[in-house]
């Protein structure tokens, strides 16, 4: 069974027990936290397709610990002009693990 989950603005294709590293939550490391943004169920031959959410699907989730994720680089050049800006940052993430999608 897996679903397809938005959580924190992207889409993911989870199955219990799978860990992802997702935006920052605003939740507690240890805690265990609900939602109702399923788009997708898939049992075997048995799928069932939001609109856009399924209804009554529900994944439940706890989060393990808030950390920085690797430095990400933009670099912004403009073709023969001299313009050429460096620059970075490290985005705030968070990592779960799905404990179980309840369809």
């Amino acid at each position: 069974m897996f679903a397809i989950v938005e959580l924190g603005g992207k889409q993911f294709k989870v199955t219990e027990g799978t860990k992802l590293y997702i935006s920052r939550l605003d939740a507690e490391p240890d805690s265990t936290v609900e939602s109702d943004k399923v788009l997708l169920i898939a049992n075997d031959a048995d799928v069932k397709i939001g609109n856009p959410n399924v209804d009554g699907a529900k994944i439940a989730f706890k989060v393990l610990e808030h950390l920085k994720g690797p430095k990400v680089t933009v670099f912004k050049k403009k073709n023969r002009k001299g313009y050429r800006v460096k620059r970075g940052f490290r985005p705030y993430l968070t990592k779960v693990e799905i404990l179980n999608i309840q369809a």
